[in-house]
């Protein structure tokens, strides 16, 4: 490895934010770990054995990867009751309560409270509609951006202005080329799985012109697949940090997102 960084070194670099803009202020971090409990609990858990038991039989047929979109929706429908089990097509799900939809609504007022604005990202819009419904029913002004948003100036401009305190954006949507610097608490609803695509978003409030510090809050169901996500995002944050030394320069440059995935198997 040592050998081979050697000869490409000429070639290849690697800059991070911290190296590129060295005058931000600071950014921290928050895990915050929200326990299942309840009907919500029994209903993860019920699912999450129905699709173990799934795996297990395409394993053994040797049938994975014909049905590999069987597998990725269930892991789809257990994040769903992670973030509110009302996302799921299922009629016993509409009277159970969530937790993280509770924890979130809490924070907001304590954040609001104390100033604060706040950036919201979730990847799923119908999660946002939850929340935006939520906010509605406690008088909490905020604007939405999404893909079905037509005019994504206003609601960008009104945040800025400090018109609202509060920004429900979904992350593919609104994860890059806006600029929210009036933020300074950004809250990631639920993990992607891909680490760099939340800190694009968290960099929608800490990059360039911003002057105040900026917290960054997961919310993290406790004991589920959420927990594991997490997990392959430090894994993945490990493995970059192995192969680059400390000037940046790469050894992984030309690896494909297939590559990435190989390596962490």
């Amino acid at each position: 490895r040592e050998r081979l960084r050697r000869r490409i070194r000429p070639f290849l670099l690697r800059r991070t934010k911290d190296q590129v803009v060295a005058d931000l202020p600071p950014k921290t971090e928050v895990t915050r770990s929200i326990a299942l409990e309840g009907r919500q609990r029994d209903l993860y858990d019920t699912l999450r054995d129905s699709y173990a038991e799934e795996i297990r039989g395409y394993i053994a047929a040797q049938s994975f990867d014909r049905n590999r979109m069987r597998v990725l929706e269930g892991l789809m429908r257990l994040r769903q009751i992670c973030c509110d089990p009302r996302l799921i097509p299922r009629d016993s799900s509409r009277a159970v309560p969530s937790a993280k939809l509770d924890y979130l609504m809490d924070m907001l007022h304590e954040l609001i409270a104390a100033g604060r604005r706040i950036l919201v990202f979730s990847q799923f819009t119908s999660m946002l509609e939850l929340v935006e419904a939520e906010l509605a029913s406690e008088r909490i002004r905020y604007v939405k951006l999404t893909g079905q948003t037509e005019d994504r100036a206003t609601p960008v401009e009104r945040f800025q202005r400090g018109e609202v305190p509060v920004f429900l954006i979904s992350l593919r949507a609104g994860g890059f080329g806006l600029n929210l610097t009036r933020a300074d608490t950004v809250i990631h609803y639920d993990p992607w799985w891909n680490p760099a695509v939340e800190s694009q978003a968290t960099d929608r409030a800490h990059r360039i012109g911003q002057d105040k510090p900026v917290f960054v809050y997961r919310l993290i169901a406790a004991d589920t697949v959420e927990e594991r996500i997490l997990a392959l995002q430090a894994r993945k944050r490990e493995l970059a940090d192995a192969l680059f030394d400390e000037s940046g320069q790469s050894l992984a440059a030309g690896l494909t997102p297939d590559d990435w995935l190989s390596l962490l198997e």
